[in-house]
């Protein structure tokens, strides 16, 4: 604190000014200060380093589809189903995850359109509880395959997780393979499932539906994997190479197909679209 600002707490008289938490933030890459209102119209792409923040399933949905689009509703499942407790009981951790979120869990469904053509887009929000991969996730995964089937239209899936939840345990895992059925479904349909690897993909997650899309695609710098960097290395007892895991690294070994701008996006999805969806549904 410098001299001015305990000379002027110290007037108790003098008006406290209150300013907005939100107008300045810090980019996690080159920390530097950005103006708020800047960073959110760049797309929570950082201006000076170009570092891709991490961003909510609604605003996600808003930068994809076009106007008009709709959510479907988040499916209910059994909550808590093993009563499950660590430091803190599930059933707190889901309110205190609710409190701070818009939806009841992690995964949210857009229905509508990518410059004219018929979509299906899947979100998960790592903001709420890592985006971790529960039971309502792998629900709301499923039916938003199921959709894309109806209406014969491409299913795009934009992911960010820290992996399973562990606090469904087995239940958690079997959203693996029930999700992996779904894409098989969409594969025997001839619909494009296309996948968009964001900071971070790991764990579960990347063991099942990140991996088995028709194409994809990763945003610059996108941290993806299965384990961790620490336990690869104690395992193999190896020295890892500068950038392992991120989304360059991965494209240049061939695991990703493309490594795509926040800003190039929605145009990439919408030529993706084009060549890869039926003729009735392009």
């Amino acid at each position: 604190m410098n001299w001015f600002t305990r000379v002027r707490n110290s007037i108790s008289w003098l008006p406290k000014r209150s300013t907005d938490k939100d107008l300045w933030v810090k980019c996690p890459n080159c920390q530097q200060m950005v103006f708020g209102q800047e960073y959110a119209e760049n797309a929570d792409v950082c201006p000076r380093c170009d570092h891709h923040g991490r961003i909510g399933a609604d605003k996600r949905l808003a930068m994809l589809l076009d106007e008009g689009f709709q959510t479907l509703p988040v499916p209910d499942v059994t909550e808590d189903p093993l009563k499950f407790r660590d430091s803190k009981k599930y059933t707190d951790r889901l309110k205190q995850a609710r409190a701070k979120s818009p939806h009841k869990d992690a995964f949210l469904v857009g229905e509508g359109t990518i410059e004219g053509k018929p979509a299906v887009v899947g979100v998960q929000d790592f903001t709420f509880m890592g985006g971790s991969m529960g039971m309502a996730v792998g629900t709301a995964f499923c039916q938003g395959a199921e959709r894309a089937l109806t209406l014969r239209a491409p299913y795009i899936v934009v992911t960010a997780a820290g992996g399973a939840r562990m606090q469904e345990g087995i239940l958690s895992l079997m959203q693996m393979p029930k999700a992996t059925v779904m894409t098989r479904r969409l594969k025997e349909a001839g619909l494009p499932y296309i996948v968009v690897l964001t900071d971070p993909t790991t764990g579960g997650v990347t063991a099942s539906y990140a991996m088995l899309g028709d194409v994809h695609i990763a945003e610059p710098g996108a941290l993806i994997g299965f384990a961790g960097q620490r336990v690869i290395q104690d395992t193999i007892r190896e020295q890892l190479p500068d950038g392992f895991q991120r989304a360059e690294y991965l494209h240049k070994h061939g695991m990703v197909d493309m490594v795509v701008h926040r800003h190039d996006l929605r145009d990439t999805l919408a030529t993706l679209i084009d060549y890869l969806a039926p003729a009735e549904a392009a």
